[in-house]
């Protein structure tokens, strides 16, 4: 048991999916796993272990943003021994070549954050995924027909910028959408020397101004839930 996940020491799968909502983690267990066994009910950041396909899977939610997300994946590495952690998300496009409900595998994550600035002491650090996780889910896509999208996106901490046209320095420099905890995930995962992916359903596109609802967030992004889950029985 670690301070913000009440589980025993066991209770925990080495691999682990990572959406934000913790509804979604719910329903991911709950339409996805077999035999699934809620182990955190702290703050309501809901926690599960089942199967696919006969792999001991487990599935926790994190929060929004960088400060949240790097709470859980402390105590997942540090604690639990996780050690293939797949983050499923949802993301706001910067390219208008990438369309809502498209799925994005971030190979990288710039930010505005500045927690590694002070991990770093000023240096700049490159979050980056773990090639393995990368390489078997963009193998996966590819084997379904599925175009993927694949590079840098960004991790930024507001979700409301003062500067509402910020997105294009990014998008200029190709990054291809918008997020909130990938960075730290990566960063992380290079600490404790453990293996990453996001993997990112395009919720709206900042470019176009379409959008999905809450509705469809939690419940209709399948493809990129199954990805994640193929992906951590393979790699």
């Amino acid at each position: 048991m670690s301070i913000h996940i009440g589980a025993k020491a066991d209770a925990i799968a080495e691999v682990i999916l990572l959406p934000g909502d913790p509804l979604r983690a719910q329903f991911i267990a709950e339409h996805f796993l077999e035999y699934p066994t809620r182990y955190n009910t702290v703050r309501n950041m809901f926690g599960f272990t089942g199967t696919y396909k006969g792999k001991r899977i487990s599935v926790q939610g994190t929060g929004m943003g960088i400060p949240s997300i790097s709470i859980y994946i402390n105590e997942l590495f540090r604690d639990y021994g996780v050690q293939k952690a797949l983050r499923i998300g949802t993301a706001g496009s910067i390219q208008p070549e990438v369309k809502i409900r498209d799925v994005i595998l971030a190979q990288s994550a710039s930010t505005d954050s500045n927690i590694n600035n002070i991990r770093f002491n000023g240096r700049n650090f490159a979050p980056t995924a773990s090639f393995g996780l990368l390489n078997t889910a963009y193998g996966i896509a590819q084997t379904k027909g599925v175009t993927v999208h694949v590079g840098g996106i960004v991790s930024s901490d507001s979700f409301y910028p003062e500067d509402p046209e910020e997105w294009k320095l990014w998008a200029r420099f190709g990054c291809l959408a918008i997020e909130m905890e990938c960075a730290e995930l990566y960063t992380l995962a290079a600490k404790y020397k453990r293996e990453a992916l996001t993997l990112l359903t395009v919720s709206d596109s900042i470019v176009t101004a379409e959008a999905t609802s809450a509705e469809e967030r939690q419940k209709t992004f399948n493809f990129m839930v199954e990805l994640a889950l193929e992906t951590a029985c393979s790699a």
